[in-house]
């Protein structure tokens, strides 16, 4: 089998499938990209038989055949290469890969094609399409609420809720909890999964770089995600994911508005001081003055600030982690950022302070720290 492809082509192709080699395998072959050559067209794929990712890229080839090549070795021989055209010589027989360049020849050992395990197959798919910037955004702006307690794996991940009417996208670790709602995207019947951490932090990446629309298609143990010339099929989380909807607070009468920047700033300055261990902030609000203030008594260390701000309520001090806060904040984009509140020990709802992207809605959910005093 014999195939010329260009260097760079091919080296960027393969950095996108990398993410899913893992570190230790417990199938050697796994190590590998398997590369399959079928009517000019080389479809190379990488598994860690959780995640699957196939990339498919024009060559100039007239047989067909497949090899599994050495990642790692692969990857690290491509980046030392200017731009040029490579050809791949395999031997059919023993599967070594010979690679010429036109600085010389490079020898690899390869392995049967036929040893790689297959893409799982879904069948009695549902399937609907969404665009890949507004899955890119679903993922961004919830991935990091999932958790990473092995004890509770559905926390693992993200729940995909569809319904006729809208998509929702909701992560949680118990802690925080993201709801990210998309009424202008509709699936053709109600079903919920849990598609695992892993390969939607490949998605995200992949995403950034396309505005194909995504094409969606899962059963009962398998999700797979198709655009441009990737597909990537992962294995869902089974098990029961929580009620969500239980833990948002319906009524919440203290209502804060506030500049997202300067409240980010202020807690990002602030919690430097507070407990290593808690980092606990306290917010005191009355009238139009917001105090961020921390504390940490084991070393005497502590610092407040005051903001201006618009306030409907009654004065409240609540205490949150800093770190869910600055999570947050971060992946809200808009100007204003408004916190509602019922009482000290409920969850604190942060939502935009301006409308975002037609048919987006987004909810944040952070549950209070007790205060000392």
């Amino acid at each position: 089998m014999k195939f010329i492809v260009s260097s760079t082509a091919l080296l960027k192709q393969l950095q996108v499938l990398q993410g899913v080699l893992a570190s230790s395998n417990t199938l050697p072959i796994l190590d590998n990209f398997l590369f399959e050559i079928e009517g000019k067209q080389l479809t190379i794929t990488a598994s860690d038989l959780e995640t699957t990712i196939t990339a498919t890229m024009p060559v100039e080839a007239k047989d067909k055949g497949s090899v599994a090549i050495p990642a790692r070795l692969l990857l690290d021989t491509l980046k030392a290469f200017p731009e040029q055209p490579l050809t791949f010589n395999i031997d059919g027989k023993h599967h070594g890969v010979d690679i010429s360049s036109d600085q010389g020849k490079y020898k690899m050992t390869g392995f049967s094609g036929a040893e790689f395990p297959k893409s799982p197959v879904l069948e009695d798919a549902t399937k609907l399409s969404i665009p890949a910037g507004t899955l890119a955004t679903a993922i961004n702006k919830s991935i990091f609420a999932t958790g990473n307690d092995d004890l509770r794996p559905v926390m693992s991940g993200i729940f995909f809720e569809l319904t006729e009417e809208d998509v929702r996208f909701v992560a949680t670790d118990a802690h925080k909890l993201v709801r990210y709602k998309r009424t202008d995207v509709q699936a053709p019947r109600s079903a919920s999964f849990i598609v695992p951490k892993k390969p939607l932090n490949l998605l995200k990446n992949t995403l950034s770089g396309t505005n194909a629309e995504v094409i969606l298609e899962f059963n009962d143990n398998n999700a797979a995600f198709r655009f441009d010339n990737t597909v990537l099929v992962c294995r869902l989380i089974d098990g029961k994911y929580p009620n969500y909807e239980a833990v948002i607070p319906k009524t919440n009468p203290n209502k804060l508005t506030i500049d997202r920047q300067a409240f980010l700033s202020s807690i990002r300055r602030v919690s430097i001081f507070a407990n290593k261990t808690t980092h606990q902030v306290r917010l005191h609000i009355n009238g139009s003055a917001l105090t961020v203030s921390a504390e940490d008594l084991d070393f005497a260390n502590e610092a407040k600030e005051t903001l201006t701000c618009s306030y409907e309520g009654e004065e409240i001090t609540i205490g949150f982690n800093s770190r869910f806060l600055l999570d947050m904040l971060n992946n809200l984009e808009t100007e204003h950022v408004v916190l509602e509140m019922s009482a000290p020990n409920r969850a604190g709802i942060l939502l935009p302070g301006e409308a975002g992207e037609v048919g987006e809605d987004v909810l944040m959910l952070v549950m209070p720290v007790m205060l000392n005093n």
